[in-house]
């Protein structure tokens, strides 16, 4: 078996001598908010690597663990560029390098284990006690990295009697509730009429890689008040995608009160809503609709007074949940004034008086959006050619939010190809020569 140059007691000494000085000291030229800060991502897919991606974009320098010859699944999901790769991939994968290390193997384990001792973060998102089996848990590196925090995404939590169990965020949408409030109602039932229906976006990790990335820089916060205290000790950030999505208790545990699916709308807030528009004369056979929220009380005012029916005003309507008692009526006046309008006229008719109003719109509207060019909220990120044979291209992709002043939104580079910053991190990082690398690779270790 191949012998690593440095073992890990070697650097456990090394780590000693630089007491609390870690990675987290060195100075990004950029200055962004979490610059200096190394997270070592092993997730895969979505929710791990998406909170990379945002720790990622403020700062952060992100080494992503990838398998070799595969990669990350997520490279090769839904559409694929002409290079065989997922543009979806190339966005969340933006800023981070690629190390392709088999952790099946305990070599490639040791090398993970090394990068780990020399990192801020760990941010995975496999099935609880996977990293304690493969001996990367917290009690297997703290003792050679105590200030290292753990960042773990799973269904359903660290603890707890479902805790082994395997869980997409699909299947943790409807074990949280979310799925049964989403659909059309049943209107004898109150409750679903047919199945629920979903969001064609993976919500459920995507929040829950908001709220490990949030996590993550409390935990950092905190660590650094630990360390002016003379402390140097990191914790763990344990996030369950079914617990982000839970948030209807409150009125079941007060009222009694089980929420069911709303369609368009929402439950107890009147008007907000989705209505009909005449189509447009470009696609007069496309079906066109608004979207809006006028649910404040004197928006509503001024609604009605667009929609033509004042009539509609009065104590009887002045606040919510007066309106909500008369939704039906409420609606279909809406609707009728709406349906002799096309969506443009709604609009400036609505953005005259002051009343929210929004057109429902394909991603082709989102990228052309004056707005949305404005704020310079798509970026351009370049991807070259990575050996496909085709020359490189400008991919378009969201930037990362929110907008911090003072700090570049702009993404440094597409998500790599697999395995493209591998030699660079085992020779700068873990100070392996050129032979050793060539080796582990001839090994299968890394790729």
């Amino acid at each position: 078996m191949f012998k690593l140059s440095r073992t890990l007691s070697t650097t456990r000494r090394q780590l000693c001598r630089a007491s609390l000085s870690s990675i987290s000291t060195q100075q990004n030229p950029d200055d962004l908010p979490l610059s200096g800060i190394r997270v070592l991502e092993l997730g895969q897919l979505i929710a791990g690597p998406f909170a990379g991606q945002l720790l990622g974009q403020y700062g952060a320098e992100v080494i992503k663990i990838e398998a070799p010859k595969t990669g990350d699944p997520l490279r090769v999901w839904r559409e694929l560029d002409v290079d065989g790769t997922s543009p979806w991939f190339r966005s969340i994968a933006r800023n981070k390098r690629s190390v392709a290390i088999d952790l099946r193997k305990p070599d490639g384990r040791e090398l993970v284990k090394r990068l780990a001792i020399k990192s801020d973060v760990i941010i995975e998102n496999f099935k609880p006690g996977t990293l304690e089996k493969w001996g990367l848990g917290p009690e297997d590196l703290h003792p050679y990295n105590p200030s290292l925090i753990f960042t773990r995404v799973s269904g359903y939590g660290q603890t707890g009697p479902w805790a082994p169990r395997p869980g997409y965020a699909s299947v943790c949408e409807a074990e949280s509730g979310f799925r049964y409030i989403n659909g059309f109602p049943d209107v004898q039932t109150g409750g679903l009429s047919g199945p629920p229906v979903r969001p064609n976006i993976s919500l459920g990790d995507s929040v829950a890689g908001l709220h490990a990335a949030f996590g993550t820089v409390l935990a950092l916060l905190a660590r650094r008040e630990k360390r002016k205290q003379g402390q140097n000790k990191g914790m763990t950030v344990d996030v369950s995608i079914l617990e982000r999505q839970v948030r209807i208790v409150p009125e079941y545990d007060r009222k009694g009160k089980i929420r069911g699916p709303s369609g368009s709308s929402v439950t107890g807030i009147v008007p907000t809503n989705a209505y009909p528009c005449l189509p447009d004369t470009e696609s007069p056979t496309v079906p066109s609709y608004i979207v809006i929220g006028a649910n404040g009380d004197s928006i509503y005012n001024r609604l009605m007074q667009v929609v033509e029916r004042p009539d509609l005003t009065g104590p009887s309507y002045q606040q919510n949940h007066h309106r909500v008692e008369r939704q039906e009526t409420i609606e279909k006046a809406i609707s009728a004034w709406t349906m002799r309008h096309t969506a443009e006229e709604v609009i400036k008719a609505m953005t005259a008086a002051g009343v929210p109003v929004g057109r429902v719109v394909t991603v082709k509207d989102i990228v052309e959006s004056e707005q949305v060019q404005a704020r310079g909220a798509i970026k351009d990120v370049w991807v070259d050619g990575n050996g496909s044979g085709k020359a490189g291209w400008n991919l378009k992709m969201t930037g990362t939010f929110p907008v911090l002043e003072g700090c570049d939104s702009q993404p440094k580079w597409a998500g790599p190809e697999l395995g493209h910053h591998t030699e660079e991190v085992m020779t700068d990082e873990l100070g392996l020569s050129s032979a050793e690398v060539a080796k582990l690779r001839s090994d299968g270790i890394l790729g």
